[in-house]
């Protein structure tokens, strides 16, 4: 665990024991549950310390007490705690160029309620419209009380959104429409409520990190396959994100030409890796005249029924992402790879056994290959990961790592926090309401 950040102001004991609250929380949620002497330990407190912050976080609703451990030894048995579900509230908005998805998550990460379009994306104003109407309705589903918990909604969408059209295949419609288009901006405005904007790949990352393997693994590059690929970077238990908050985003990285008839020709004598792994190109192989009427339940019944041209794309999709990784390998040197994506079925353990030996017939003398696993959450890894957003922000640790280091005020403090919704505790367990880099 690392040493709170310091800086030129230097720190107090308040500062510090919003950090410490903040740490028990990120320990409660990694580990599921944990005692009172077990937290004392992790965060390097006596037991009257972690004692009071204990007690402040449960009158705050943000922790409970979930029962007794009886462990055979003599004395009370210990007071397990975990996260409060109803102790704070979020939206999360996954926006792609072929879907649109609304969930409504509570603090403990279940998904409450969910919206799903599978559409082509339309114009920004139409997108807007059913956005709004979409987190009203979720909105409702919360009591007066809980919708005060509600920390703000997170955006997770692909940068430059109407670039890439040709490597995808995709009709140029809407696209360019949203190159100038901040969405982020104008959902706030729409709903009043605070958003936090990341990058799709980087969102299902964190959402990875926060609730799935990265509980018990610090490092790894994860990879989300959808319509087009994305991923994201965890080093030391931290997101990654980059200069412009692009890190794994191994969708721009070269690799030779697909060998399928049915992709598009490469502007050069390379190709992009999305031209090849992504579900687009899956739906181009599967009808190259008329791909964009397929939808996910088009192409997941081509995985039930092993199609000829599934298991086509299958071979040529991991064969040019197996020499990616091993380019991304050379220079990460991380031990785990995590894949997810948009299908489910037979297909998680299809791709990854694919991919393993794309990955070893790669591999060049005397070098190892990272381990490969499934991801904890399929389809709704980005719906997650932009719900974690906002909670990330009031009650991480290290809560500046999304917006790139850099805090626009003091914890707790800011004009930022006057937009929120969220009442007076999460300013005291120092909120940085902080508008995201919305790199374009």
């Amino acid at each position: 665990m690392e040493e709170p950040r310091k800086s030129g102001r230097g720190s107090n004991s308040a500062q510090l024991r919003r950090y410490n609250e903040r740490i028990v929380l990120q320990i409660l949620r990694r580990a599921g549950e944990a005692s009172k002497a077990e937290l004392a330990r992790a965060v390097q407190l006596t037991n009257a310390a972690i004692g009071a912050i204990i007690q402040d976080l449960i009158e705050e609703g943000l922790i409970v007490e979930a029962g007794k451990r009886h462990d055979g030894s003599r004395g009370q048995p210990a007071t397990i705690l975990r996260l409060a579900p109803g102790g704070a509230y979020s939206f999360g908005v996954r926006l792609d160029r072929t879907n649109m998805e609304t969930v409504l998550m509570d603090f403990s990460g279940r998904l409450v309620s969910r919206r799903l379009h599978d559409l082509i994306l339309p114009a920004p104003e139409r997108a807007l419209e059913i956005l709004t109407e979409d987190i009203r309705i979720l909105r409702e589903e919360l009591g007066s009380d809980e919708q005060t918990r509600i920390t703000g909604i997170g955006l997770a969408q692909p940068f430059n959104l109407g670039a890439w059209l040709h490597e995808l295949g995709l009709p140029e419609a809407d696209f360019k429409k949203w190159d100038d288009y901040d969405l982020a901006e104008t959902l706030e405005t729409a709903t009043g409520l605070p958003v936090f904007s990341e990058n799709d790949g980087t969102a299902a990352a964190v959402a990875e990190l926060f609730y799935g393997l990265g509980r018990q693994n610090d490092h790894f590059l994860y990879l989300f396959l959808g319509p087009a690929i994305g991923g994201g970077l965890i080093l030391k238990g931290d997101v990654i994100r980059g200069e412009t908050g692009n890190a794994g985003d191994v969708a721009m990285m070269p690799v030779p030409p697909s060998s399928l008839p049915t992709a598009p020709k490469p502007r050069n004598q390379w190709d992009l890796l999305l031209t090849r792994a992504s579900l687009v190109a899956l739906a181009r192989h599967m009808a190259p005249d008329d791909f964009s009427r397929l939808n996910r339940t088009d192409l997941q019944d081509a995985v039930e029924t092993s199609d000829i041209r599934y298991r086509e794309w299958l071979q040529d999709c991991a064969d040019a992402l197996g020499l990616a990784l091993r380019s991304a390998y050379a220079l990460l040197d991380v031990p785990l790879v995590v894949i997810d994506g948009d299908l489910g079925g037979p297909f998680p353990a299809a791709f990854r056994s694919a991919l393993k030996e794309a990955v070893e017939r790669a591999a060049p003398e005397k070098r190892h290959s990272p381990d490969i696993q499934v991801g904890s959450f399929g389809h709704d890894a980005g719906a997650i990961g932009a719900a974690s957003l906002p909670q990330f922000f009031n009650f991480s640790p290290r809560a500046a790592i999304l917006t790139g280091g850099k805090d626009t005020g003091p914890a707790g403090a800011g004009s930022a926090e006057d937009k929120a919704s969220f009442p007076a505790r999460a300013a005291r367990l120092g909120s940085h309401l902080a508008a995201p880099n919305r790199q374009t």
